[in-house]
């Protein structure tokens, strides 16, 4: 394997994981694209080569079955039919019927229900103290993509845990107890979508599983995109609204056009706190959301395979990609970019342009981009009118992951 470039990050080092940015700028400083021997891939770090990478027909998804094969096959059979893990013309013909049922009009009838059921979580989340992440940001978009998809809400609960249970089967190196998890997840997910379709066959409704049924997707592929659908649309929302909330109430974080939060202000509770109020500085809500999915990444690592020699990069700093060779796409990275982002380290609530590549660009970009768009919008739009005081009060604990980062607690109050 080539000796230069090359790059040691631990992506597993708990420094690392608990802030990635300070050594991501390092790499992207040194090259845009680097090889890693830990992971036996290429990483690229600059919003060139991500780009690049998203683009890149030749650079694509083509599952293979974890093994073994036997253990795993309930996760196997999950990913095994989704778009997200083909290429063209597999990928087009799974994607279609799922596109056409999301253009039905779901997302805008759902909006209003939305900033509902925001406000419902706002109002049970008390007066005061409350934890942003399991009383606002993780319930509301499992409620949300239920309720689209039509599963009972008496199955929330279960879904959040499956969902999660799945997801960590997508770190870099999953141990047996995530792999005993994800697997009962996946039996339990796949019967309770199985359940629910026959009946959707049977009583169809005014949901996404009854226009998904009605197409010519077999049995497997409706479960499968029904499970992509809502691990994607959970995890993505909440932690982006947790990683992106973070950020813009951290004092560390602020904006150089915004007011200082260290000036008089009787809205705040002290000298040194800062309020949603000052950081979102009156932006619009539009541009302060695609902030939130700039700043923080929720989803840092995706990878492709080369189906031919591809060369990634530009001048001396180029590589080529032999075929068969992995590439890790690194979102958080090319986020940060200072090519690209002025102040890329700042939550600038009103940053325009704002070419983030949180939701992919080609034929794989985010089909639910513009429910959790929505989501987004709805959510901080109820925080801001009924919190405006909204801080940070106590300390934050990690997930502890690094594919998908996030918070399991943020202790907010205001």
């Amino acid at each position: 394997m080539p000796s230069a470039p090359t790059t040691s990050l631990d992506l597993s080092d708990p420094a690392f994981l608990a802030d990635p940015y300070p050594a991501l700028a390092r790499e992207r400083a040194r090259h845009p694209v680097a090889w890693h021997e830990p992971s036996q891939a290429w990483l690229t770090f600059t919003h060139a080569t991500v780009g690049q990478v998203q683009r890149d027909r030749r650079l694509g998804r083509h599952w293979v079955d974890r093994e073994p094969r036997d253990a795993l096959e309930p996760f196997n059979l999950l990913h095994r039919h989704q778009m997200m893990e083909h290429e063209p013309p597999t990928h087009t013909r799974l994607r279609r019927p799922v596109a056409s049922a999301f253009s039905r009009g779901h997302v805008e009838r759902l909006r209003p229900r939305v900033r509902e059921i925001a406000a419902g979580l706002l109002e049970e989340a008390g007066p005061d103290r409350f934890d942003l992440v399991t009383a606002y940001a993780e319930p509301l978009p499992v409620l949300v993509i239920a309720e689209l998809l039509g599963v009972p809400r008496a199955h929330v609960g279960d879904l959040r845990r499956w969902s999660q249970a799945i997801v960590r089967m997508y770190e870099v190196d999953p141990g047996p107890a995530v792999v005993d998890a994800a697997v009962s997840a996946s039996v339990d997910f796949a019967a309770l979508v199985r359940d629910l379709a026959a009946h959707r066959r049977r009583r169809p409704a005014a949901d996404l599983v009854s226009d998904l049924v009605a197409t010519e997707l077999s049995q497997d592929e409706v479960v499968a995109a029904v499970v992509l659908l809502l691990n994607a649309g959970h995890e993505a929302s909440v932690n982006v609204l947790g990683n992106g909330l973070v950020a813009a109430l951290d004092p560390t974080t602020l904006d150089s056009t915004a007011p200082d939060p260290t000036a008089p202000d009787p809205k705040a509770p002290t000298s040194h706190e800062r309020t949603l109020e000052q950081a979102l500085a009156g932006a619009p809500v539009a541009r302060a959301v695609e902030e939130l999915l700039r700043v923080d990444a929720a989803l840092q690592l995706f990878v492709r395979t080369a189906s031919e020699p591809v060369r990634l990069g530009e001048g001396p700093g180029s590589v080529v990609v032999g075929r068969g060779e992995r590439v890790c796409a690194l979102p958080g990275a090319a986020n940060r970019d200072p090519a690209v982002f002025a102040d890329p380290d700042t939550f600038v609530p009103g940053r325009d342009p704002n070419p983030h590549l949180s939701f992919g660009v080609g034929v794989h970009f985010c089909l639910g981009a513009p429910l959790a768009r929505a989501e987004l919008a709805e959510a901080l739009a109820v925080l801001r009118e009924r919190r405006p005081g909204l801080h940070l009060a106590g300390e934050r604990v990690r997930r502890g992951t690094f594919v998908l980062r996030g918070h399991t607690r943020v202790p907010v109050a205001g």
